[in-house]
């Protein structure tokens, strides 16, 4: 047995019952239809840009390990937007091309002091560049953290107001059988099952692209240690080459 027939006035069609509901319940899921149609855009949006991410990444640190020369990172990197491996590269070569010219614009011979110099720019590019790298794959993940703590409190408000309301009806009508309040109790519960389903998948959402986000920072910050260690070095023996062709 069904125990309410699909063809009555309520049944069990869902679009019959935001039909039938009040004028707040019928704002309330309209607030929820927003915050799910938006969170399911940022997680599609958020899950391909973070999977461009990884994948530039492992390209890009494949040819960093393999000693490519800096120049040809350089214009592989210009592809690589998705990357902010690829992009901290690009700051620091950009400051270290930018230190050259000024420093030894005739050739002169560079000393300690200008190493430690060139370091000093390179941590700072690498550092707001790594900031800047963290805000832009963060960027909307919040709102999936507030629909998932606040969908759910929309929708319970809903169907409070639902429930008020359908009392309210119960006492001007002054029938209280199951038939008069089934209907009014269904349609205000639409409103918790809403706030659950725009809810859940952002919970979800938010803390996988959280976990991913965090892996891609430790990426960043091996690789700024790494590439300044690397310019380091180079620095020495150029250095050191200077003093012995001295």
């Amino acid at each position: 047995m069904s125990g309410i027939s699909m063809g009555g006035t309520f049944g069990g069609d869902i679009f019959q019952m935001i039909l039938h509901a009040g004028t707040v319940v019928k704002f309330v899921l309209f607030v929820l239809v927003f915050f799910s149609v938006t969170s399911w855009t940022i997680i599609f949006m958020k899950w391909r840009a973070i999977r461009r991410a990884n994948e530039e990444n492992a390209y890009f640190l494949d040819l960093f390990w393999e000693n490519t020369a800096f120049t040809k990172l350089y214009a592989e990197s210009e592809e690589l937007l998705f990357s902010p491996v690829a992009q901290l590269f690009r700051a620091g070569y950009s400051e270290i091309n930018r230190f050259a010219k000024l420093q030894n614009p005739t050739g002169a011979k560079e000393g300690d002091a200008a190493r430690y110099s060139l370091m000093d720019v390179v941590e700072r590019a690498l550092r707001k560049t790594a900031i800047d790298q963290s805000n832009r794959l963060e960027k909307a993940i919040s709102f999936l953290a507030t629909t998932g703590n606040t969908a759910p409190f929309v929708g319970l408000f809903g169907t409070v107001w639902g429930i008020m309301q359908s009392f309210r009806g119960i006492g001007l009508t002054g029938a209280a059988n199951l038939a008069v309040v089934a209907p009014g109790i269904s349609e205000a519960l639409v409103a918790t099952a809403a706030g659950l389903a725009a809810a859940i998948p952002a919970v979800v959402a938010f803390n996988f692209f959280n976990s991913k986000v965090a892996r891609l920072k430790s990426e960043m910050d091996l690789f700024s240690a790494d590439f300044e260690s690397l310019v380091e070095r180079q620095m020495v023996k150029k250095s050191m080459a200077s003093k012995e062709g001295s």
